[in-house]
């Protein structure tokens, strides 16, 4: 077994230290005991990797996420720019049919 110093939130130490007191055994093989049960079967640990890759992405991945946000953005920005061009030209074009209308009244 690889001596691993790790960091738990307090609620999570005590628990965990306790149930080592309990048993009379070493907090790590406690922690050793649980990731043992917990990654057992291929589901859990499949569920724990998706979690893990959604909650801290993998090192690329992030960059990828980041620049495919940037996209987007520029996308919707586009597409407003868009709109506002066209609701500019059809405004314009309303106004000269406008007067267009009026030329032929008169």
């Amino acid at each position: 077994m690889t001596n691993l110093l790790v960091s738990l939130p307090l609620n999570w130490e005590e628990y965990l230290g306790s149930l080592a007191d309990d048993h009379e055994i070493d907090v790590g093989r406690v922690i050793a005991g649980l990731c043992e049960w917990a990654f057992s079967r291929s589901e859990f640990k499949a569920q724990f990797e998706a979690w893990l890759d959604k909650t801290y992405p993998p090192k690329g991945q992030v960059e990828d996420q980041s620049k495919e946000k940037g996209e987007a953005v520029s996308e919707r920005e586009e597409e407003r720019e868009d709109e506002a061009e066209e609701e500019v030209h059809e405004d314009r074009n309303y106004s000269e049919d406008s007067k267009l209308s009026l030329d032929d009244a008169t």
